[in-house]
């Protein structure tokens, strides 16, 4: 009976031990919200990598999905990308986040 005893005493106190190592912390999340306010400047300029940096640097955006007419879509919303839509010769018509 106390060799049975043993083993369960020390399963019951191991159980009660507490761990201090120290957990590792999530780096904080960075946000890239998008925001389209003040973005009417781009209206009418053609799609460059100027004019997708500064979009970038405008909005706040991470990511940027050009929209070229008659093009399918996604109807997914993600705060973090900007919308450029672009007219048949490449010129920013509307700019919008999602």
């Amino acid at each position: 009976m106390i060799r049975f005893a043993f083993p369960l005493v020390a399963l019951a106190v191991g159980a009660c031990t507490y761990d201090e190592r120290p957990q590792a912390e999530a780096p904080p999340a960075a946000t890239g919200k998008c925001v389209a306010d003040g973005l009417g400047s781009l209206t009418g300029k053609s799609r460059s990598e100027a004019v997708t940096k500064q979009a970038l640097r405008l909005s706040g955006a991470k990511n940027i999905r050009w929209i070229a007419p008659g093009m399918a879509v996604t109807m997914d919303y993600r705060e973090d990308r900007l919308n450029l839509e672009v007219d048949e010769h490449g010129k920013i018509v509307r700019a919008h986040c999602g």
